[in-house]
């Protein structure tokens, strides 16, 4: 077993262990993927500013996410195709998660089921809802999770439209799989992941197949989808939903002052500044770039949390300096799954809060509720490039 120090370990072990269509699903952008790229470069050009001779005993890096205490404020993000990373790859990450005391959001989109991570998990979890035209779907999933007794229902807005993934295409990534000749070599000398997807039952999209009206199986789940987000989507139908699911609701996807704005008069929780990891809209500001904007635009009206580009515990520390209360992380915790399943969950999850810790400490700070905008250094013009309207 080779020492794993950083997520980038575990993300060369995750791309020699699993299948490259859905490595590439993992790892890749809409378009010409530059958003994608910016989400991680813009966060190396802030510096800490470090500070000697003071106190770093005792520190803390507890604090609350909508209300949830956790162990440190990083929350795994829901993630499409997680269990075809690695057989079984929702349970994982929602029992590694809950063993390490911070959220997991399971994605309409996973392969295991709301109640398959339910029976596996004694904490409760998040679960990530996509607005679909099927409006008995919409509320049989909702009931779905009240039953499961989600913690929070989690609205993503920025998939009305599916973005193009060259990648994804290129590569056949279809449900099932086109079985083209380099696809079959590729899943053949995949041996250890193939194994443990021969031993479970859990192959397919657990929350719509069986349950969406005309889905029996993956050979109708794909034009199902494409007809299914709902292109309509506008603040009334987010006021039903809300009122339909009756808890807490946190809305992804916010990367606008103006719409964060509305979001915190509609009242919602929490608000996630994301790009949907660039995979979306191309040729947008990064999530850490568009942050400080949001925060600004918002004060302490709604809680603020952000996803995007975070590969260390460093840029964990950075997105709070900015405004961040809490933070999401998605392709640092599925290199992880992908590499060594839940023990590699747990493995970016010790990364992240041994770099946070240690960091935070050399800034000069022994509570996490501390950090500010005064341990960090922005370049000039950093902040310069979008309209504050």
């Amino acid at each position: 077993m080779p020492v794993i120090t950083s997520i980038d370990d575990l993300k060369r072990m995750h791309r020699a262990r699993t299948p490259k269509m859905f490595y590439d699903y993992a790892e890749s952008g809409s378009y010409t993927e530059q958003t994608f790229r910016d989400n991680c470069t813009d966060f190396t050009r802030l510096k800490l500013r470090q500070k000697v001779a003071v106190d770093m005993s005792d520190r803390s890096l507890s604090r609350q996410m909508a209300e949830m205490p956790v162990t440190m404020p990083v929350a795994l993000a829901p993630v499409g195709l997680t269990g075809m990373q690695h057989a079984d790859g929702e349970i994982h990450a929602a029992r590694a998660a809950e063993k390490f005391g911070v959220p997991f959001c399971l994605s309409t989109m996973s392969i295991c089921s709301i109640e398959d991570v339910a029976a596996h998990t004694t904490a409760p979890f998040m679960f990530q809802l996509y607005v679909m035209k099927d409006q008995e779907f919409l509320a049989a999933i909702i009931d779905r999770a009240k039953a499961a007794k989600c913690s929070a229902l989690v609205l993503t807005l920025d998939l009305q439209i599916l973005g193009q993934r060259h990648k994804d295409l290129k590569n056949g990534l279809s449900a099932p799989p086109k079985m083209t000749l380099p696809t079959m070599l590729d899943l053949a000398t995949r041996w250890r992941w193939g194994m443990g997807m021969l031993r479970t039952k859990r192959r397919f999209f657990g929350n719509i197949v069986g349950h969406a009206k005309g889905v029996g199986d993956t050979s109708s789940l794909m034009s199902w989808t494409a007809e299914q987000f709902d292109e309509r989507l506008d603040w009334d139908k987010i006021a039903a939903i809300r009122d339909m699911w009756g808890g807490k609701l946190i809305l992804k996807g916010i990367l606008d002052p103006e719409d964060a704005r509305i979001a915190a008069d509609f009242g919602a929780d929490a608000i996630v500044v994301s790009n949907h990891g660039g995979r979306q809209l191309d040729g947008a500001l990064s999530s850490i770039r568009m942050l400080p904007h949001i925060v600004r635009a918002v004060g302490d009206r709604v809680e603020v949390h952000m996803d995007g580009g975070i590969r260390s515990g460093q840029d964990v520390l950075k997105a709070l300096a900015l405004g961040a209360h809490g933070t999401w992380i998605g392709r640092a915790w599925l290199h992880g799954l992908g590499a060594m399943g839940e023990a590699g969950v747990t493995r970016a999850l010790e990364i992240i809060r041994k770099e946070l810790d240690t960091s935070m400490a050399l800034c000069g700070e022994r509570d996490l509720n501390n950090v500010g905008p005064q341990h960090v250094l922005i370049p000039r013009g950093f902040l310069d490039e979008y309209p504050i309207v």
